[in-house]
């Protein structure tokens, strides 16, 4: 199972568990909550009608009295009420009065006159000074329950003196249609609860995963050997974490690439330096003068391929040391080609070859660093000057195809034999130029692709029908 899955699971599993433990103890504390408050209410409710009907009670005309006729208006009234939505259209308390012994001698239903009530619970506490409820069911095996709450009836003549007990009693099931209401109102918020709270969950741990994310792409990219770039800064530990393994990159890669550069460039550095230490020892020895020339020209022209092997190993080090571009901005590639074909004008003059530009008037824009892409181009015309015939044509095109801008240099050279064409990109490889034999540093094929790599780009070099080379260079226009 996937750590993201895991986090969203174990915070829905914690945050779920705890709301729905919480909502329980709601749902289940309503009831009685409900309960208690109308007992409250009919204790008030007897209290008052205690004292309504002690004159009655004394005087032996609670069955028939002012106390009863009262009674019996307020029973055929309508409340007319909404209550929480619920209409309420009846009076549902049922008022009983027993005398100083428990029996009964007023029932507002008219139904238990005459019954001893001194046994229940609600009678028998109050002729004891205490108070007194009861719950009991509304028929015998009956669920539903009737609540009742008892007050004492005084004597209005002797303050203290008990003469009875009015008892106020009311059906559960008047305040079961709230209770219900009042839990699936519980149970609708708890819901939005839960489900804010999973989206919560689901929010913290895609912005946590998302951070995670990168950092793996990271390091896969960095086992892989890949070059790429470090995630995103952050201000929190998985940034700190990143930036930490952005150094611990660039310290062993920079200690790895230190090696195989000093091993790469010792490695071709010691062909010129032992012409060039051949040709000294000769010089030290009596020569014909021509003998002599040719040597010092051999030296001269050895420290020039050390000079140009140590210039580009430096361009080509400083490009491969990034995973990512470290300036971008529009380029307008039409003019860097323009700005190329410039620069090499003397030595198209010198070698008498006529390059000629296609489609490079109108500009086309890519993103990325423009001396880079200067260098690039450079590169390219020289290696198609350095295998073109005397005389020969170069053409240089720009067009727009399917999204990138492609720029083609085209040679009349003799080609990339097909021993070479799977390494012409390799570090150091190179091939004799036709027209002395001489080999250049094999650096720049190399620098041209690393700099359409940090484009987002490709570089290639194929041979033409026909005869001559083709290198490009394709980029994602802006």
């Amino acid at each position: 199972m996937r750590l993201g899955l895991r986090l969203v699971l174990g915070f829905f599993l914690i945050v779920g568990l705890a709301a729905f433990f919480v909502m329980r103890v709601f749902v289940d504390e309503v009831k009685p909550g409900v309960r208690q408050a109308m007992e409250s209410t009919l204790v008030d409710t007897a209290n008052v009608l205690a004292a309504m009907a002690a004159d009655d009670l004394k005087a032996g005309e609670i069955t028939g009295g002012r106390f009863a006729r009262d009674l019996a208006r307020v029973r055929g009234r309508d409340p007319d009420a909404m209550i929480w939505s619920f209409p309420k259209e009846r009076i549902d308390y049922r008022v009983t009065v027993t005398d100083a012994r428990g029996i009964v001698v007023f029932d507002s239903e008219g139904r238990d006159l005459g019954r001893d009530n001194s046994r229940w619970n609600d009678v028998y506490r109050t002729l004891r000074g205490e108070y007194g409820a009861r719950s009991s069911p509304e028929a015998p095996g009956s669920e539903r329950t009737v609540m009742h709450v008892a007050a004492p009836v005084f004597d209005p003549d002797a303050p203290g003196t008990l003469t009875g007990v009015l008892t106020v009693a009311k059906p559960n099931r008047s305040i079961e249609p709230f209770i219900e209401a009042s839990q699936r109102s519980i149970m609708r918020q708890g819901a939005w609860l839960i489900g804010l709270s999973a989206l919560v969950g689901v929010l913290m741990t895609w912005w946590l995963m998302r951070g995670i994310g990168r950092l793996n792409r990271y390091a896969q990219g960095v086992a892989a050997g890949e070059p790429v770039p470090p995630p995103p800064p952050r201000r929190d530990e998985i940034g700190d974490l990143g930036r930490a393994l952005e150094q611990m990159r660039r310290k062993l890669e920079g200690k790895a690439y230190v090696e195989q550069y000093v091993q790469s460039l010792t490695h071709e550095m010691k062909s010129p330096l032992a012409a060039i230490r051949g040709a000294a020892e000769l010089l030290q020895e009596p020569l014909p003068d021509a003998e002599r020339e040719r040597f010092a020209r051999n030296i001269l022209q050895q420290q020039l391929r050390l000079t140009e092997t140590i210039d580009k190993l430096l361009a080509l080090a400083e490009v491969e040391q990034h995973g990512w571009l470290q300036r971008s901005e529009p380029v307008d590639l039409a003019a860097l080609l323009r700005q190329a074909a410039e620069a090499v004008e003397p030595r198209l003059a010198a070698t008498q070859l006529r390059l000629r530009i296609e489609d490079a008037t109108t500009p086309v824009e890519v993103s990325g660093d423009a001396f880079l892409l200067r260098q690039a181009l450079a590169n390219l015309l020289d290696n198609a000057i350095g295998f073109s015939p005397h005389g020969g044509t170069l053409t240089l095109s720009l067009q727009v195809e399917a999204g990138q801008a492609r720029v083609r240099v085209r040679d009349e050279g003799p080609g990339v034999p097909d021993y070479a064409a799977a390494r012409v990109f390799e570090r150091f490889y190179s091939l004799a130029r036709p027209g002395n034999g001489q080999r250049s540093s094999g650096l720049g094929l190399p620098f041209v692709r690393e700099v359409a790599r940090l484009h987002g780009g490709e570089a290639w070099l194929s041979n033409r029908e026909g005869g001559g080379a083709e290198a490009g260079l394709a980029l994602p226009l802006l």
